[in-house]
Parts: structure tokens; C-alpha cells; sequence
């Protein structure tokens, strides 16, 4: 199939699927006019790249998990960048729960305004007025 047919099979843009080219995580067959031609499995190839992106690994990440991934195997250095790039992960989801809880406390006050105090803090649990400090 050409590039636009993959495109639109894959929910992707052309411009995409070039990007995957260069970053070497797509090699299509070239006509003898040089146009790309995937095959049938580049559609599902093109969603797991999605996926891998979505689950915020970089291109050359990707790169080296592919063939892992077609081989069924992943060695031991690879588990290890895996495990780490789970834990940056982890560490920058509880970073945006805490963000969301402090636009929780904002709200509350936006909602329910106290006009004899400010907070001291934004964390939830956190109650000293800023008056009230020593």
C-alpha cells in the first residue's frame, strides 16, 4: 500500500510515518519511481509505534525495543532502561497528582473564600494561615 493508504489506516499522518522512516522504526520498499510501499503489517506496526509513544518512550527508545519486541526477547540492559523510563514515568504522574491537588485547594478557595486568612500553603492537609506564622 502507498503512504496515504497507511495513513489513513493507521490513523496517522504522512508526515508521521516519514518521521518514523528517518527515525529508522519504518523502512518501506521503494517502486522503481521511488514512491513508499508498506505492507499489509505496517498498519499494525504504525499503532504499536503509537503506543510506545503514547507510553512516553523517545524514538531511540523505540528504535532498540523494536527488534526486541520481534524477537520476543528483551535482555537484561534493555529491561533496565525500561524499568527506569517506567519509574520517570511514575515520578512525573505523582508530580501532576499533586499539581491537580493543589488546583484542588485553589478552587476551594475561589469557591469558598475566607477573607480573614491566606494560605500558607497549597497542599492539601497544610491549614496554617499565613498570619499565623511564627
Amino acid at each position: 500500500m502507498r503512504i496515504g493508504e497507511l495513513a489513513d489506516r493507521a490513523g496517522v499522518s504522512t508526515r508521521a510515518l516519514r518521521y518514523y522512516e528517518e527515525q529508522c522504526l519504518l523502512s518501506p520498499q521503494r517502486t522503481s519511481g521511488g514512491q513508499r510501499c508498506y505492507p499489509e503489517a505496517a498498519v499494525d506496526r504504525v499503532k504499536l509505534i503509537q503506543q510506545l509513544y503514547t507510553a512516553g518512550l523517545g524514538s531511540r527508545l523505540i528504535a532498540v525495543l523494536l527488534p526486541a519486541i520481534d524477537a520476543r526477547s528483551v535482555g537484561p540492559e534493555l529491561l533496565d532502561r525500561l524499568l527506569h523510563e517506567r519509574a520517570r514515568i511514575e515520578a512525573k504522574a505523582n508530580e501532576l497528582h499533586a499539581a491537580g491537588r493543589r488546583l484542588n485547594v485553589l478552587i476551594d478557595i475561589a469557591t469558598h473564600p475566607d477573607k480573614e486568612s491566606c494560605p500558607a500553603s497549597l497542599d492539601p492537609g497544610v491549614s496554617v494561615a499565613a498570619g499565623d506564622r511564627q
